[in-house]
């Protein structure tokens, strides 16, 4: 004992001026090699965790920083990120004019805005989809998920190519679970089962005592599908911005259009797009019919609006007849021919100052309201004053479909349709301003060097009904008002890629459908020989994701295997009258539970801990069987739950749990009986009650008193519903 003390003290010591701590370990605390674990010397240094101070870290170098990066950038992380980037990019795209769409809108935008428009120019704004930020989120986009997609292509391909897997060696450990026994041959019950999970389409194998089959991937193939429709319609996109051409063509009744590129009133065509490549063809408007709504508050509403054309296909084509409307295009090899507007063309003549008809024909007037009040110019480039000498005429008008004139809003037009139509109009003469080799809108009057036409001191103007004819003042010429006609205007546009972007989407639908609603799960039946003489069949399923369809499968699957080859037993042994009557034992869908070593409806419970008491089962199935102890102590591994009333396959655990007991195959004891289950009709099982059984009835007492049902049956069933022990 003092040398003891003595022993502490030291120790005390050391340790109070930083000596040696314990044995076997360094002042600094480690083992006598360095650091690591105590007392194990150089090994110690090996075997440890722990950070060295000072010790320098390993450099990646120009390879493992590539393969860093590239790991980063096929993670379904940044795949995410850059998805959700690429539609943020799209937004001001959508809300801010772009070039390749309207220019004469981003025009508007920056006369009215001085301050944003050189911002919006440096982010390149004005352009969203051809900017260089927006081209760098597209395609690192690309590449991720290519990167993504190809080692999961063959990894899938690699699990068609394999086999179900073997199950494993205790299937009652499985959520999903359910067993009875058989007068049926394991190689029979083998056999049928296989049969039903090939009739199900199952893959399945049989793998010595086990029946193995998978099921459910379309899951996998439909997250491939769906990632491989998303490059599809990169692909397609990319292909429709760089390759795309689109123009616009104003036509009036009976004039026609070809699909040469002077013929266009605007073209737009993409960076790599060839004019050379314009399809062959033409067209002429025949018709154009247009209906309003005449009464009520939609008053005025547009109805119906139909072009009836003539169109050919090559220079010899033959003429076809084709109405185009709203969203219904005429195709001609590669492209479209859309319906975008309508309004009216005053069909005039002027002559000048020697009587000289110096120009005829109808003038397209823009709309500029939904009544239809147009406004338009009348340009006359060639023609003479009264002395013969060569001037210029031009010509500002207003068309009001249904005129109508008050003190407030002046001359207007009350309805779009032509039921008054008048033209109003206001004279010029001087220089078009033609001459100068400067472009023009051909619906605006460039005035500064003409001056108007004057009568009586007044600004020259005069309203005009069809077929009426104004002079000008001082014998210029004069006007006429023949009738009205209608024009339409057309977008022809070429987008390669729309089928491929269509078929894309649709299939990324499909796939994602199939990968949220397709489960991928596993089923297994094994058939051991017992030692009584039968067959235990086990079966259990186990799902890659969380479903509720699984138990449900599986008490279905267990029913047609039942049915098939693998009636369960009677209590006494024998098969069932009939062969597997509805409601069997061990069954799931609920009845007496099984007979001797039957667990089809035992729940869970510890290694060594009293069964159920009598009149309820261990987990939700029919009642417990007639002649079992209320106190009695299951075999180690009895079975887990069974199924319930409704047939679906009771798991015994939460979802996503797994059973806590440690099962095992259904053991026999020496008499043929599993442990833990009903005695053998005829005959008493010992109790904790030392009053022996009536010989009358061969009943096992228990230890309320409460005597079994004569010859071991089960208990029947409450009248008005399944048994307490059965009730979900």
């Amino acid at each position: 004992m003092a040398e003891t003390t003595e022993h502490a003290e030291a120790t005390e010591t050391a340790g109070a001026a930083g000596g040696a701590a314990e044995p076997g370990r360094t002042a600094d605390g480690t083992g006598p090699g360095g650091p690591g674990e105590p007392g194990l010397g150089a090994a110690g240094s090996q075997l440890s965790t722990a950070p060295q101070e000072g010790a320098p870290l390993p450099g990646l170098g120009v390879t493992g920083w590539a393969r860093w990066f590239w790991r980063q950038l096929t993670s379904m992380r940044v795949a995410l990120l850059l998805l959700f980037l690429l539609s943020l990019g799209a937004i001001p795209g959508s809300l801010i004019p772009q070039t390749g769409v309207d220019p004469m809108k981003v025009e508007e935008f920056r006369a009215g805005n001085e301050t944003l428009a050189p911002l919006y120019d440096k982010l390149g704004l004005f352009d969203v989809y051809s900017s260089v930020w927006f081209s760098a989120i597209y395609l690192l986009l690309f590449i991720s998920l290519i990167g993504c997609i190809v080692p999961r292509t063959w990894q899938f391909a690699g699990q068609l190519r394999g086999r179900p897997p073997a199950g494993p060696s205790r299937l009652t450990r499985l959520p999903a679970h359910t067993t009875w026994r058989t007068s049926a041959e394991p190689d029979e019950v083998l056999g049928a089962a296989h049969r039903i999970l090939r009739g199900r389409r199952f893959r399945a194998r049989l793998a010595g005592d086990t029946a193995a089959a998978e099921k459910g991937y379309l899951r996998e193939a439909g997250n491939l599908v769906f990632h491989v429709a998303l490059i599809v319609m990169l692909i397609a996109f990319a292909a429709g911005s760089l390759f795309k051409a689109e123009g616009g063509k104003l036509v009036v009744k009976g004039d026609g259009f070809a699909n040469t590129l002077p013929q266009y009133d605007d073209f737009r065509a993409a960076s790599l797009y060839d004019t050379d490549d314009l399809d062959p063809f033409g067209f002429r408007l025949d018709d154009f019919e247009a209906t309003f709504e005449r009464s009520g508050p939609q008053k005025g509403t547009p109805r119906t609006f139909r072009a009836d054309v003539s169109y050919w296909e090559g220079a010899d084509g033959a003429e076809r007849k084709r109405s185009i409307e709203v969203n219904h295009p005429l195709e001609t090899g590669a492209s479209k021919v859309y319906l975008i507007g309508y309004g009216y063309a005053p069909v005039v003549t002027v002559r000048d100052g020697q009587g000289d008809v110096a120009y005829q024909g109808p003038v397209p007037f823009l709309p500029q309201d939904n009544n239809n009040t147009s406004v338009g110019v009348i340009k006359v480039p060639d023609a003479r004053d009264k002395d013969g000498k060569k001037t210029q005429l031009g010509f500002q008008g207003r068309f009001l479909p249904t005129f109508a004139l008050d003190e407030v809003r002046g001359p207007h037009s009350t309805f779009p349709a032509l039921d008054y139509p008048v033209l109003s109009i206001n004279a010029f003469k001087g220089s078009l301003g033609l001459d100068s080799g400067i472009p023009q809108n051909v619906y605006q009057l460039d005035t500064r060097k003409m001056k108007q036409f004057t009568e009586d001191g007044d600004l020259f103007r005069e309203f005009l009904r069809p077929g009426e004819t104004v002079d000008l003042p001082g014998g210029e010429g004069s006007l006429t008002f023949d009738r009205v006609e209608q024009w339409a205007s057309f977008q022809i546009s070429s987008q390669p890629g729309k089928g491929w972007a269509l078929a894309g989407a649709t299939a990324a639908l499909v796939g994602l459908a199939a990968s949220l609603f397709v489960q991928r799960r596993r089923i297994w039946v094994r058939a051991r020989p017992a030692a009584d003489g039968t067959t235990v069949v086990e079966m259990a399923g186990l799902g890659r994701s969380e479903s509720a369809r699984l138990p449900e499968e599986l008490a279905d699957l267990a029913v047609a295997l039942q049915d098939e080859a693998a009636p369960p037993l009677e209590e006494d042994g024998s098969p069932p009258e009939g062969g597997s009557a509805e409601g069997g034992a061990g069954r799931p869908g609920g009845g007496p539970s099984g007979p001797s070593g039957t667990s089809g409806t035992s729940g869970p419970s510890g290694p060594s801990g009293p069964s159920r008491p009598a009149g309820s089962s261990g987990a939700p199935g029919g009642p417990e069987s007639a002649g079992a102890a209320a106190e009695e102590t299951p075999a180690e591994g009895a079975a887990a739950p069974g199924t319930g009333p409704d047939g679906a396959v009771s798991t015994g655990t939460a979802p996503g749990e797994t059973a806590p007991v440690d099962t095992a195959p259904v053991d026999t004891a020496p008499d043929g009986a599993s442990a833990g289950s009903a005695a053998p009709s005829g005959s008493a099982a010992p109790t904790d009650s030392a009053e022996p059984a009536d010989p009358a009835d061969s009943a096992a007492p228990t230890d309320s008193a409460e005597p079994a049902d004569p010859a071991g049956s089960a208990r029947p069933a409450d009248p008005a519903g399944p048994a307490e022990g059965a009730r979900a």
